[in-house]
């Protein structure tokens, strides 16, 4: 049993002016969210929405998720940096060393953000969308490459890193040393059953693969479940 990835949503004080933020700088425009957020729609290979949900939760640790910017040039590093910090973004310290090729942001509510170098090997082959990148185990990224049904396309080192068989963006997991689980998370992957598939069966065959059943009510007829590493995912209902 396997599921389609049909979201990343990110908890927003304000969804609609995150919502702008994201739009300018990834050139996406607003798309219909029945779910009670604000969506945008890829235009191009990335197969998934962008949507921003209300959320009061404040950013009281780094987020397990973040969006890696790809590079063609060093020019366009920059010009995607300034473009970021023109629609209110900021620079955000992480610890990163001075020698670091790529540049770390913040959107306007302090999620973080990175312009990944030109000449990055591992988004080589990847649109300006590069990466999902989060913190997280291999196992992890085990259990997401059998929900999705989506290769492995990197597993070394306790890393992983899984794409779609249509491209887009990779989603990768960076292995231990690992960061304290937070919830609620301000960003989560949303799922739903692929056609012909009910949501019971399809919350049965995440729980078979390592998932768990939360409490945490999610609203509009979606279902609420943890993963492997507990993180909160969302199954929406088909549309």
């Amino acid at each position: 049993m396997t599921v389609q990835l049909v979201s990343l949503c990110v908890g927003a004080r304000d969804p609609d002016r995150l919502a702008r933020f994201w739009s300018g700088l990834l050139g996406w425009p607003t798309a219909e969210d029945g779910h009670g957020g604000v969506a945008l729609a890829p235009t191009d290979d990335t197969g998934f929405l962008l949507r921003f949900r209300a959320s009061d939760e404040p950013r009281r640790s780094p987020n397990q998720m973040h969006l890696d910017l790809t590079s063609a040039t060093p020019d366009q590093q920059q010009e995607t940096r300034a473009r970021a910090l023109e629609l209110g973004g900021g620079h955000l310290d992480i610890g990163q060393s001075p020698d670091e090729q790529h540049v770390v942001l913040a959107d306007p509510e302090g999620n973080e953000l990175y312009v990944v170098e030109a000449g990055n090997s591992f988004l080589a082959d990847c649109g300006f969308v590069g990466a999902v990148s989060s913190d997280g185990t291999q196992a992890l990224g085990c259990f997401w490459s059998r929900a999705l049904d989506w290769p492995l396309v990197w597993d070394q080192d306790e890393e992983t890193a899984i794409r779609s068989p249509h491209g887009g963006p990779k989603i990768s997991w960076g292995g231990p040393p690992l960061a304290p689980t937070v919830r609620p998370g301000r960003w989560r992957l949303e799922v739903a059953p692929p056609s012909g598939t009910t949501a019971e069966d399809a919350v049965e065959g995440l729980l078979d693969l390592g998932a768990t059943r939360t409490d945490v009510p999610v609203g509009h007829g979606a279902v609420g479940l943890l993963d492997p590493d507990g993180n909160e995912v969302t199954l929406l209902p088909r549309r």
